[in-house]
């Protein structure tokens, strides 16, 4: 029996245009500053990303990207939003230090109330993932298991540590997207974690999609969906009918440029929940 037709649900997105992108230092292993990057093409495959969200409805917003910080455009990792409650983000790296309080100065400046500077490092949305039931957070390479403490006391909802192990997979989101957040449905790399977080994610999510290496490797969990619609990397096919036949609509996007950097379509976007 085939799952019960999907619906998208609008969206309202925060991103930052790639202006001053480039790879001039390595802080995860997908990074290779003698590898030039294609600023124009970067910027070209971005755009696609930020209208193909418009034509299906969600609403995005812009952050001013900063010369001196060629990451901004992974704009996934400077908050984490829920509830219209804004965590701030705290950087394991100097390099990327400086966004944290660009995103803070965004969210004041656009009334948000309710907004934490963290005590702890944490890289938003990079390693933290929200269901309906959870807040699932990533750990072992950039995030500290103490901001999983601070996210539950400062949201008020239960915050399911899982441990990374695979650098290649740094962040949560490079190995984990939630699929349907009402419906508490995800996708995952099973590889990327460790025996004992494996079986608390089988354990909480039985009918979990499991990617495979191949798919993993494209980034192709680096991913976005609205409740139907899925965006992820367009290298990552092996995922493509298994979404299909969950009732979920694919969506590939190329974004091999930005992935010289670590990221693809969820890095580069940062939900802003009411």
């Amino acid at each position: 029996m085939r799952p019960t037709p999907r619906e998208a649900s609008p969206r309202r997105y925060l991103m930052c245009p790639p202006t001053h992108f480039k790879v001039t230092y390595s802080i995860n292993p997908w990074m290779d500053p003698t590898k030039p990057v294609d600023l124009q093409l970067a910027l070209t495959q971005w755009e696609d990303l930020h209208d193909r969200y418009r034509s299906l409805g969600h609403t995005v917003e812009l952050l001013d990207p900063r010369p001196d910080l060629p990451d901004m455009v992974f704009a996934a990792n400077g908050a984490t939003v829920v509830g219209g409650r804004v965590l701030g983000a705290k950087f394991a790296y100097p390099e990327r230090a400086g966004e944290a309080a660009a995103h803070l100065d965004w969210f004041r400046r656009n009334g948000y109330a309710q907004v934490r500077e963290p005590e702890h490092v944490n890289e938003g949305e990079g390693d933290f993932a929200v269901t309906s039931s959870w807040i699932l957070a990533g750990r072992g390479f950039r995030s500290s298991p103490l901001s999983h403490d601070e996210a539950q006391e400062f949201f008020g909802r239960p915050v399911i540590g899982l441990d990374l192990v695979d650098p290649r997979y740094y962040h949560l989101d490079t190995a984990l997207c939630v699929l349907d957040d009402a419906r508490d449905e995800i996708m995952y790399y099973p590889a990327a974690f460790s025996p004992g977080s494996r079986a608390v994610l089988a354990r909480l999510f039985p009918d979990a999609l499991l990617a495979t290496e191949d798919d993993a490797a494209a980034l192709g969990l680096n991913a976005v969906s609205d409740g139907r619609h899925v965006l992820l990397p367009q290298a990552a096919v092996g995922l493509f009918e298994p979404l299909r036949e969950r009732c979920f609509e694919p969506l590939g996007m190329d974004l091999t440029e930005l992935l010289k950097g670590g990221g693809s379509v969820k890095c580069c976007t940062q939900e802003l929940r009411a």
